[in-house]
């Protein structure tokens, strides 16, 4: 959406594996669309506050800096009103761990 152009490649899971994909919101419509059995989890910042922090401690210019968070406002409105499930990125190591729970969640689901 910033003169970024993405592909994802879509793999077979191999037997008892799940795929893991970070893609942006379009590409996750693309993917709910073309795809069975997923499990879409939208990652969002503590605030647009802190992502701007995030990013202007990485180097990011301040003109990137604004022009992403006017897409991560849209992408996040979009975003909501199709995931299954929403994690607040306050800490990485929780992050991943709630990813984890709605994975093995929806795993027993499936079975």
């Amino acid at each position: 959406m910033l003169g970024e152009l993405y592909g994802t490649p879509m793999p077979e899971a191999p037997p008892g594996h799940d795929i893991v994909l970070e893609i942006d919101v379009q590409g996750a419509e693309q993917v709910l669309k073309r795809c069975e059995n997923v499990v879409c989890v939208l990652l969002v910042p503590p605030s647009r506050a802190e992502q701007a922090q995030r990013m202007g401690e990485r180097g990011d210019s301040e003109a990137h800096v604004r022009a992403r968070l006017e897409l991560a406002e849209r992408e996040t409105v979009a975003g909501r009103a199709f995931v299954d499930a929403i994690v607040v990125n306050r800490d990485v190591d929780q992050a991943v761990d709630e990813l984890a729970g709605i994975l093995a969640r929806a795993r027993r689901g499936a079975s």
